[in-house]
This record gives C-alpha cells, sequence and structure tokens, in this order.
C-alpha cells in the first residue's frame, strides 16, 4: 500500500505557483505577438506608400514618353516644374508649359499642341498624387543637354513605423501627441 501512496502524491498536478509562472510567461509571449503583429501592419502601410510613389512616378515617366514632341525638345530643357496638391507650376524655365499650364484647358480635342498636352498630363498627375500619397510635393527638374532627361523626386510624409527610445524622448520633451512623422523619397531619372 505505501507504493499506491506514493504514486498518488507525485501526481496531484501544478501548485498555483507553477501555474502564475505559465501564466506570465504565456502573457510576455502574447505582447510580443502584438507587437509584431503592429509593427507589420505599419510596415504595410508605408511599403504601400512607397509603391504608390513609384507607381505615379512611371505614371508621368509614361505620358512624358508619349508626348515626345514636348518633352523631346528645347522648351523644357533647364525647368523646374512643382506639383503640390491639385496644381502644377513651372517655377523656372520651360515658357511654352508655363503658358499651357496658365491657360488650363482641356486636351481632348484633336488640336491639342504637344505643350497643352504636357500641361494636360501635369494637370491630371497632379490630381492623381494629391489622391494617393499624404503631404506630398514633387518636381521634375530637367536638364540643359538635349535629348532633354528629367530628375522625378515625390517627396510625401509618412509615419514612422517603429520609434526607437531616442525619438520618443524627443517627441515627448518637443510635447508632440501625434506619431513621428518622415517624408520619404522616391526618384526616377527619365529620358523621354
Amino acid at each position: 500500500m505505501s507504493l499506491r501512496h506514493t504514486d498518488r502524491g507525485a501526481s496531484r498536478g501544478f501548485s498555483l505557483i507553477e501555474v502564475m509562472v505559465a501564466l506570465i510567461v504565456l502573457s510576455v509571449g502574447l505582447l510580443g505577438i502584438a507587437r509584431m503583429q503592429t509593427l507589420a501592419l505599419s510596415s504595410t502601410s508605408v511599403a504601400s506608400q512607397r509603391s504608390m510613389a513609384a507607381i505615379e512616378a512611371e505614371s508621368l515617366a509614361g505620358a512624358m514618353h508619349a508626348n515626345r514632341g514636348y518633352w523631346a525638345q528645347t522648351d523644357p530643357s533647364n525647368a523646374t516644374i512643382l506639383v503640390q496638391g491639385n496644381a502644377a507650376s513651372v517655377s523656372a524655365g520651360a515658357p511654352l508649359l508655363s503658358a499651357a499650364i496658365g491657360a488650363a484647358a482641356s486636351c481632348l480635342a484633336a488640336s491639342c499642341t504637344p505643350a497643352g498636352l504636357a500641361a494636360f498630363d501635369l494637370r491630371q498627375w497632379a490630381v492623381d498624387m494629391n489622391g494617393v500619397l499624404p503631404g506630398n510635393n514633387s518636381r521634375i527638374q530637367c536638364g540643359t543637354v538635349t535629348p532633354v532627361t528629367c530628375m522625378i523626386t515625390v517627396t510625401w510624409a509618412e509615419s514612422a513605423g517603429s520609434v526607437n527610445s531616442t525619438q520618443a524622448t524627443v517627441q515627448a520633451n518637443n510635447g508632440a501627441t501625434k506619431a513621428i512623422v518622415q517624408n520619404s523619397v522616391y526618384q526616377l531619372y527619365v529620358q523621354p
């Protein structure tokens, strides 16, 4: 009988302390999984915005290639074109494009000039960009050598996916209550 009594004592189950330790270990593991899921969702959002910037820059490059009648000529030489919000403007060079942007005419008719088509494409691209990337500003900087080459630069605001302790301290010291925002840049070299 003493053998049965010893076996029964060894198989009584877990003590309360063992259960508490197991729950603490499980809680720490679940918190780590929750943090990884949060970072994965944030990274997905950042990757989506970067992909959209690349797609939009490629769409403008495609429009530039389709309108070689304007972009391969000398008018865009040494030009700087800014796209902010829903508007496109020429800040330097490109007098034909500047006049066409100022006219704000629709370019769906067959009598559209190459500069008018370029202005129409830029206005449409500005509207598309405004709906896709938050706080975007774009610049098209064209060189002086013929054939003209241009650099499309897209800048937008994206929230940082993970904040390290130094950034969190700086943010707290500055009294910021919103997530840290960083400016991201995408550049595309185009030779229409």
